[in-house]
């Protein structure tokens, strides 16, 4: 391209030549930086006279970049947050939720925008979680669905949701996991584990319920799995006024709440443990996430809050 060093061939050496014949437009910064890629083999003053730029414009250009502007200053805290809770929550949160932490824990007003081009920057993103794919069953004695779907209310304890869901253990052995969700604040307000999917599973997480300082006509909702039709469970409830629904037969989104929080539940805690791990362990690992859950764990739906903090606020 170029003759001896510091000297420029009279026709250019043809840098431009391809520009100029396509007729194209070369914005300055851009023979900027190919004159700073070159200028460790070619002199300067030699490079921005063949770009037909000045001298001192390169080296003002060049200056700029190292000093960092306000929005960049600004950016490299916001990193620093990110990566800090992708690291405190295992990758868990996504650029909404951490968009609501950044804001909470900076105390300015961030775009989640703004908040999902840094993760792009970083190399972050949320743990995906997988798809659940549900078996059908015959149900016994079943009830109307008297929630019908309205899963918002006014009060702590006036509806609350309740399933099982099951964790495998490897060897074809699985522990289950029964869990009530308080329907006011998103709450696990009770929670079982055991090895046996039984009745006596779901009476222990009932007897917790019934302990609770229950709103009138409380509604509990399940769907229509064999625990919950046992003449047994059904009697609980009548004793202690307790009306029962029940999700329509195959209609999971009856009961989307308690199958939401499972979703999260297993894709933020289960898919990320290892393999074989002690049931002990696991069953202390599952402890802490309702913890993490109730405590700590920002939902967008409840302004930012986590549960108890959204029922401690409004009470």
């Amino acid at each position: 391209m170029f003759g001896r060093r510091g000297r420029i061939p009279k026709n250019g050496g043809g840098v431009f030549k391809k520009v100029k014949e396509n007729n194209w437009e070369v914005k300055t910064r851009d023979k900027y930086k190919v004159i700073e890629e070159l200028s460790a083999k070619y002199p300067i003053y030699r490079l921005c006279a063949l770009s037909k730029v000045s001298k001192s414009g390169y080296y003002k250009w060049k200056n700029r970049k190292i000093i960092l502007s306000n929005k960049d200053i600004e950016d490299l805290r916001i990193k620093e947050v990110l990566l800090e809770a992708h690291k405190k929550y295992r990758g868990i949160y996504g650029k909404l939720r951490l968009c609501a932490y950044a804001n909470l824990k900076l105390n300015i007003k961030i775009n989640h925008k703004r908040i999902y081009r840094l993760m792009k920057e970083l190399g972050i993103k949320s743990v995906i979680r997988k798809k659940k794919y549900l078996r059908k069953y015959i149900p016994g004695k079943s009830v109307d669905n008297n929630l019908k779907r309205k899963f918002k209310a006014s009060e702590p304890l006036e509806k609350i949701c309740m399933d099982i869901t099951y964790i495998p253990l490897g060897q074809k052995k699985f522990l289950f996991m029964n869990a009530a969700k308080d329907l006011y604040n998103n709450e696990i307000i009770a929670c079982d584990l055991s090895l046996r999917n039984s009745i006596k599973l779901v009476q222990n997480t009932i007897y917790k319920i019934l302990k609770m300082p229950l709103k009138k006509e409380c509604i509990i909702h399940t769907d229509q799995g064999f625990q919950y039709t046992r003449k047994e469970y059904c009697d609980i409830l009548k004793m202690h006024n307790v009306k029962q629904s029940m999700s329509r037969k195959g209609n999971c989104w009856d009961n989307a709440p308690i199958e939401s929080f499972f979703s999260h539940f297993k894709s933020e805690l289960i898919y990320l443990l290892k393999e074989g791990i002690p049931i002990e362990v696991l069953k202390r690992e599952i402890h802490k996430y309702m913890e993490f859950y109730n405590e700590e764990r920002i939902q967008l739906k409840l302004k930012g809050l986590s549960p108890i903090e959204y029922r401690k606020q409004a009470f």
